[in-house]
């Protein structure tokens, strides 16, 4: 406990840290080919859409249709490892992204800066049918804000989490030109960080135009040693920070202790089993406004977990499964937890991972862990 109270609470300028981290982790491969200009390539993408109106008050507001602009800095892989040819050479890229949000006055526009992936589910001669997932910081121009923009329940900070997700096609027209086109689902939320956190979500389809800034590299295919299934164990410790949604300035320490055994049961698939312990400093003070007894084991909550690990090269993202056994959750009443997690390996005993604790759909909070695998 010595050492939560010692956590220094995010402010403002803080509430984007595990993107950024993320974003400089994710520049390693960007960067780390042996030639910057190697496979750079340069593309431009219009998209137009609509916002999705996942809560009522968002489509009472919106006036207008989303429109969207996209320039994207990207870099084909051609093998230099055994991960680039077993994953069809994906591409790897920082997006620089400017959208309207469906209503000026309100939701005001917004500015983003990505990491993505862009992995080839199917790579003919000319045609390419793939997936694009990015994400980054991004800036609201409008907020919540209790005196000037009270309509606003959807964002409470100008400084956001850009998540996106596309499915598109690429035609090649000739050796340096390509077109596109696809569906984007956009993302914007604060991670819990400050309420209100709706969030906002938006469905555009896109159509742009990709030029090779230089003739592409002949691909490798280098080839993995036999793949030998295992058992790994590994201990996390995580700490974090969140704000409830009660529009009250504070924000409140959380941290946890994860215990797994993982299974390499394929080399890019792995599933495991483990076992969980969450501190949340903000219990007690739910409780106490609430008219409730309070004890300091509420704070605590236990549980068992089910992971999936999906494995590119040093990084995994990781999806988690869990339910409440022994101490449950006093603020958020829910028997199933979940867990999603991006994690760098730095060396074979040395971890570190970005997480989001929620109960499905309701986001608890962000975490940053390390974790040694014994």
């Amino acid at each position: 406990m010595n050492f939560i109270s010692k956590i220094k609470l995010w402010d403002g300028k803080h509430k984007v840290m595990l993107t950024i981290i993320l974003f400089l982790f994710c520049s390693h491969h960007f960067f780390s080919q042996e030639k910057f200009s190697d496979n750079l390539k340069l593309s431009a993408s219009y998209h137009f859409g609509y916002g999705l109106p996942e809560y009522s008050f968002i489509t009472y507001l919106t006036n207008s249709f989303i429109q969207s602009f996209e320039i994207n800095l990207l870099k084909e892989t051609y093998g230099k490892n055994p991960w680039e040819a077993f994953y069809n050479y994906p591409e790897y890229g920082i997006s620089a992204y400017y959208t309207t949000l469906g209503n000026r006055e309100v939701f005001g526009n917004a500015l983003a800066l990505n990491y993505f992936f862009k992995l080839k589910i199917i790579d003919k001669k000319n045609f390419d049918l793939y997936n694009h997932v990015g994400i980054g910081l991004g800036y609201l121009t409008k907020r919540y804000d209790v005196d000037s923009n009270y309509m606003n329940l959807a964002v409470g900070s100008h400084f956001n989490v850009h998540f996106v997700f596309k499915l598109g096609c690429q035609y090649q027209i000739s050796e340096k030109i390509s077109s596109n086109i696809g569906l984007s689902f956009d993302h914007f939320s604060n991670a819990n960080t400050r309420d209100p956190n709706r969030g906002l979500n938006l469905i555009t389809g896109e159509m742009g135009f990709t030029y090779l800034l230089k003739k592409p590299i002949e691909k490798l295919n280098p080839s993995f040693e036999t793949h030998e299934k295992k058992n790994d164990f590994s201990i996390f410790a995580s700490v974090g920070s969140k704000q409830p949604r009660s529009f009250e300035p504070n924000h409140y320490q959380t941290a946890s202790l994860s215990f797994s055994v993982n299974r390499s049961v394929f080399r890019a698939i792995h599933f495991g089993i483990g076992a969980d312990l969450f501190y949340d400093s903000y219990t007690k003070v739910f409780l106490q406004n609430s008219g409730l007894e309070y004890s300091t084991g509420n704070s605590f909550q236990t549980g068992i977990s089910m992971t999936q690990q999906f494995i590119y090269n040093r990084f995994r993202i990781i999806i988690q499964e869990g339910i409440y056994i022994g101490l449950d959750n006093k603020v958020i009443p829910k028997l199933m937890y979940n867990r999603a997690a991006v994690q760098y390996d730095i060396s074979e005993q040395i971890m570190v991972r970005i997480a989001m604790k929620s109960h499905l759909h309701i986001l608890d909070f962000p975490e940053l862990g390390v974790g040694i695998r014994l």
